[in-house]
């Protein structure tokens, strides 16, 4: 049985253990340091002493300070030197790896590779990928061995260098290339797919660079790029052929001679409102072709925009429109003429119900008058359409000329408003008038525009009766609008109320007419150097609008 030791020998002992732990720490600080150029390490045969050949206190200090771990080995490869980094690699103090074995740092899984490292090491210069123990894990390692002459003997110089980052590297970028992989597969799906649809519906065309191009110079359109200051950089060869001109001569902003004199003022507004707001162009103009002859084209571009919103260029194209317009023209004018003969008969037809209405010689029977009635109704709604087919025609003749004088605007909307109380006696209208407010155009033609827009807040109103009409002064223009508290429109409906023929269709509610009211407001109100526009949301109803300059009196 073991005595206890008394409480002054564990204080020796104690101070014995305190003083071997300074020596080891100013041992290890020496090794550190470069202050020792020679080793003696106990081994099997006794006591061995190592030196330096060229123990500089410089490349001590470089060794210490590098990123991979540095050991000296002997020939039973016990640890004669170790740097901090290799000591931190396998998570062992300093001065326990000194003096220690460095088979025992090694992972099981890498001991024959070790060892034949090491033998290999001790021939020739070699390095291999071995797998070091740290606390129970493996980390990858890569050991550079070189034999090194002492002055009693051969050393093995690792240089372990701590692989973990570039391998957890090496397997993203092969995370990563197996979702290229993926990525590229799931492309080439879809490609393959597209390209069978493609080929189905254009014989055999395949996608490539020279089929795009060939497309392209041959679609009956002329296509164009243009960067983000909207200068011209390509035309398609449709271009050319028809302008007679060179790509030098139309690159840039090149093109302008090439628009009708006419048009080009405003082609180039529409285009340089693009470029700054980003939104599509679209714009009708003459383009002339190299014999001078002057043709109808539709151009319309899109913007590419990068990540941040930014242009990068647009994509465009010129459609000739010339047999659309004569198409149009000879519809407008046939529905001219048409509207015009038949104004005639249906004045007279007029006037012979209202002869009708008041015969005296005799009694008319009372379903007799509640017929001619019902059919001044009728002639009435066919009479207003007649009239705004004329209208139409007229303006798309520019033929919609009208007198204009200075008018009390104020005035109009409070008569508009006591006769549309008069049509519409189930509607509350509700008022907001600010008087004295003078403009200057043809009071009949706006007179019609306001009406047409309470009777659209009449007709869409789906049951609710309130509506308000204002008039109100803003800075230098008077406003004038119409709200309603009925179905309202759709955005897609917004961009194109204002249409020719457009009529708003929902299928809960059906309207009656043609859809040329707004159209026909629209352009009245354009040609008094105005502006027509509307707020509206589904379900919340619509506010119509417009403004018209101010005359100061």
């Amino acid at each position: 049985m073991n005595k206890e030791k008394s409480y002054d020998q564990l204080l020796d002992e104690n101070r014995d253990l305190k003083l071997q732990l300074e020596e080891a720490t100013d041992t290890i600080f020496a090794i550190r340091s470069g202050q020792i150029d020679a080793l003696v390490v106990k081994s099997l045969d006794g006591h061995q002493l190592y030196t330096l050949k060229s123990s500089d206190h410089t490349y001590r200090i470089f060794i210490e300070k590098m990123n991979e771990g540095a050991v000296t080995l002997n020939k039973d490869r016990t640890i004669l030197y170790s740097n901090s980094k290799f000591a931190r690699l396998v998570n062992i103090p300093l001065d326990k790896v000194i003096g220690s074995k460095f088979d025992s740092y090694v992972f099981h899984q890498s001991h024959q590779n070790y060892h034949n490292l090491i033998e290999e090491g001790w021939i020739v210069d070699s390095k291999a990928e071995i797998l070091l123990n740290n606390d129970n894990t493996a980390t990858s390692c890569l050991i550079s061995c070189n034999a090194m002459d002492l002055e009693d003997g051969k050393a093995l110089s690792l240089i372990i260098t701590d692989l973990t980052s570039q391998k957890a590297t090496q397997n993203q970028l092969i995370e990563q290339n197996k979702l290229l992989e993926d990525s590229q597969n799931l492309s080439k799906k879809l490609n393959d797919e597209l390209e069978q649809i493609v080929r189905e519906r254009t014989s055999d065309l395949m996608i490539s660079r020279e089929h795009f191009k060939f497309l392209a110079n041959n679609i009956p359109v002329f296509v164009w790029t243009a960067n983000a200051k909207g200068e011209l950089d390509y035309y398609n060869s449709r271009w050319y052929e028809y302008t007679g001109l060179t790509f030098e001569e139309t690159l840039g902003w090149g093109w302008q001679p090439v628009i009708h004199p006419d048009d080009l003022e405003s082609t180039l507004q529409t285009w340089k409102y693009s470029l700054e707001t980003g939104h599509p162009y679209e714009m009708e103009y003459r383009l002339k072709r190299s014999d001078g002859v002057y043709r109808w084209y539709l151009g319309y571009a899109i913007a590419y925009k990068n990540d941040n919103d930014e242009i990068v260029t647009w994509f465009g194209t010129n459609t000739d429109i010339e047999d659309q317009k004569k198409a149009l023209e000879i519809k407008d004018e046939f529905i001219g003429i048409a509207s015009h003969e038949l104004k005639t008969p249906l004045t007279s037809l007029k006037g012979y119900l209202q002869i009708i209405s008041s015969y005296k010689k005799e009694e008319v029977p009372a379903i007799v008058k509640d017929l001619i009635g019902k059919a001044n109704v009728a002639l009435n709604k066919l009479q207003g359409l007649v009239s705004d087919l004329l209208d139409v025609s007229k303006i798309n003749a520019g033929r919609l000329d009208y007198n204009r004088e200075i008018f009390n605007i104020s005035e109009l909307v409070e008569y508009c408003i006591e006769n549309s109380n008069h049509i519409y006696p189930d509607f509350q209208i509700e008022k907001s008038i600010e008087n004295n407010l003078f403009v200057h155009g043809n009071a009949e033609r706006l007179e019609q525009v306001l009406m047409n827009l309470i009777s659209n807040a009449v007709k869409y109103s789906s049951g609710n009766k309130d509506m308000i009409v204002s008039v109100w002064k803003n800075f230098n223009e008077v406003l004038v609008s119409v709200t309603d508290f009925g179905i309202g429109l759709l955005p897609e409906q917004k961009e194109k109320i204002f249409e020719r023929f457009y009529r708003v269709e929902d299928k809960k509610f059906l309207a009656s007419g043609l859809g040329m009211g707004l159209f026909i407001s629209a352009e009245i109100i354009k040609d008094h150097d105005g502006e027509l526009g509307v707020d509206s949301n589904p379900g919340a109803g619509s506010t119509f609008y417009f403004k018209l300059p101010l005359i100061q009196q």
